[in-house]
């Protein structure tokens, strides 16, 4: 009887050994020492470096596409939603800094807290934004370069190489000698002091010219740019206005509400970048300090420039005129200031350029670690130690950017760029909560190496040796008997969190995408009234759970309150994205899955034997 019940129970178990690989999580049994040498970077170096890498193509590109097509002057509201947005996954960004002294950004705190397939599909998405930022940033620098001259190459290339090849490749070759150039800009190399000093150089020179923007935006502006009516918008045609974009309804939100989402979610692309100061964890002098700071200061500044610049734009300029590329240069040709024109639009390719060069370390850094750990091909692991790997990388990923740039839209790899990074976000907050409730976990071994040792069973070995008080009841899910988090209690917040996050993206869903709500149809109303409650009660018995009283510098507050509100206004602005939108990136996806199911999952270093 007992030999014939054994085959019956071994596809559970498969399937039980299988998941744990799955969720095995990165010990971080060893602390890296650094020298005081080998942590150069102050508190200002943090600063300038995420506003560096925040306040780049989408101040001078992507306020035009947001005001003329989406929101118009409301763009304002717009860029503080999407501030709001980044400053929630800036504050577990930090708390993660304080907790863990290791460079990897979202990346190594999922695989630390909720386990390794999480991990790999944090660290994929961002690696495909990173690729689509490149691919943006090309199409910038080449719009922005041809706008100085009046459209007269891409005007040449068309007139002279449509003789001789396709439409499509008379569109896309000066891409492709950009994408050259930037490309050998990546190879060259730059000592570490020189680096940091260039970039709060160019730093402190574009926070100048801004500033110039805003002020000039405020005297030469005029408020009636904000109440504009169709009277105004006809007159503009009469008067032989060329190329104006749709009135809307007029006036300060000229596409309703649903344009203010539409364009908060195509301004969050605006703040990505200051996640990368955490892959400067090793190197800051102080980081558990040093990095909370970093990345708040660095947040607050951009929103004060964003707002003042979106504000500055759409009192100079009426907002259906407003062009989608060049934006900010072009304001000044429409006041009359033409050496302002070419000032502004030189200071942001020079910057534009230096900001490649910052920004290829995260994308190193990123890949480099995810070979390390086994979880992509180990020819990627070197490209730190060997020059010829570095070009590998480079010209991999490079390939990608560059199809990307060729065949799409500047909007559309905005909203790439915007999804994947919301994604990392979500699950940043969604760490917290999870870490926040757990139990302190002891050092010295591999937990998952363990389990698998003893045939998957360490967890229900767990179970049973626990104390008898620990059941799960109804009194005991709003009533903990203990004051510090227990494997139980642990157990119930991520079972909560789960739901919560379930929850969230149908609540979001029903309300983007369900026409009958705002008819007053009782059906979907009857389903927002139920999921708010069910949302408000698993948020309950998630506040209701022992908190770890671990002590850190930083802390994010307000836990479970903040990091629901952060996995929220990311589900919705992510819910606002069409469907075309979101092809590319599950094609990226599957990509993803195929390499780690079938590398990843059994070369994984966590899997290795120590």
């Amino acid at each position: 009887m007992e030999s014939s019940s054994i085959p019956a129970r071994r596809p559970w178990e498969t399937l039980h050994r299988f998941s744990q690989k799955l969720v095995r999580r990165r010990m971080l049994e060893q602390d890296v020492t650094k020298t005081d040498s080998d942590r150069r970077l102050s508190t200002l170096d943090l600063v300038s470096l995420g506003v560096h890498l925040t306040v780049g193509v989408g101040v001078y590109i992507l306020a035009g596409e947001v005001a003329g097509n989406q929101a118009g002057p409301s763009i304002v509201i717009c860029f503080l939603v999407a501030g709001l947005t980044s400053l929630l996954a800036g504050l577990c960004y930090a708390e993660f800094s304080a907790r863990i002294p290791l460079s990897g950004s979202a990346y190594l705190y999922a695989y630390v807290t909720v386990g390794e397939i999480w991990a790999f599909i944090t660290g994929w998405n961002l690696i495909f934004s990173y690729v689509a930022d490149t691919a943006n940033m090309v199409c910038a620098w080449m719009s922005a370069f041809d706008n100085m001259f009046g459209y007269q190459i891409s005007q040449s290339l068309r007139e002279n190489i449509l003789l001789h090849f396709p439409q499509v490749l008379a569109e896309i070759i000066g891409f492709f000698i950009v994408g050259i150039v930037f490309l050998l800009i990546g190879l060259l190399t730059l000592r570490f002091r020189e680096l940091m000093l260039l970039t709060k150089v160019v730093t402190l020179v574009r926070l100048l010219i801004l500033s110039f923007v805003i002020i000039s935006g405020f005297i030469k502006g005029d408020l009636h740019n904000w109440k504009l009516t169709e009277q105004d918008y006809r007159k503009d045609e009469l008067n032989g206005t060329s190329s104006l974009g749709p009135l809307g309804s007029g006036g300060f939100v000229p596409f309703g509400f649903a344009g203010i989402l539409h364009g908060s979610a195509t301004c969050f692309y605006t703040f990505v970048g200051f996640d990368n100061i955490v892959t400067r964890v090793e190197e800051a002098q102080n980081h558990q300090r040093s990095i909370p700071m970093g990345i708040v200061m660095s947040l607050l500044i951009c929103v004060l420039v964003y707002f003042g610049v979106s504000a500055a734009l759409t009192l100079m300029v009426p907002y259906y005129q407003i062009q989608s590329m060049s934006t900010l240069p072009e304001a000044f040709l429409h006041i009359g200031w033409d050496p302002a024109y070419y000032a502004v639009a030189l200071v942001f390719l020079c910057s534009l350029s230096v900001r490649l060069l910052v920004y290829m370390f995260p994308i190193r850094q990123l890949i480099y670690v995810m070979a390390e750990d086994g979880l992509l091909l180990p020819v990627l692991a070197r490209i730190h130690t060997g020059t010829y790997m570095l070009v590998m990388a480079t010209v991999i990923f490079g390939i990608i950017a560059a199809i990307m740039a060729f065949f799409l839209r500047l909007a559309d790899l905005l909203q790439l760029m915007s999804i994947g990074t919301l994604l990392a976000y979500s699950l940043m907050a969604f760490c917290v909560l999870i870490v926040r409730y757990q139990p302190e976990r002891k050092k010295g071994g591999n937990e998952v190496q363990m389990q698998e040792e003893n045939g998957g069973n360490q967890t229900q070995e767990q179970e049973e040796t626990a104390p008898s008080t620990e059941k799960l009841t109804l009194r005991g899910l709003f009533f903990p008997d203990s004051p510090t988090p227990t494997l139980l209690s642990g157990q119930v917040v991520i079972v909560c969190s789960s739901l919560l996050v379930l929850l969230l993206t149908l609540l979001c869903l029903v309300l983007a995408h369900w026409p009958g709500l705002l008819s007053g149809d009782p059906g979907p109303i009857t389903v927002v009234v139920l999921l708010l409650v069910l949302i408000t009660g698993i948020t309950g018995v998630i506040w209701r759970q022992p908190q770890s009283s671990t002590p850190l510098q930083f802390k994010v507050p307000a836990v479970p309150l903040l990091p629901v509100l952060s996995i929220s206004v990311n589900v919705c602005l992510m819910t606002q994205m069409s469907a075309v939108t979101w092809a590319p990136v599950c094609i990226w996806m599957l990509i993803g899955f195929v390499i780690y199911f079938t590398y990843g999952i059994q070369h994984s270093l966590v899997a290795q034997p120590h």
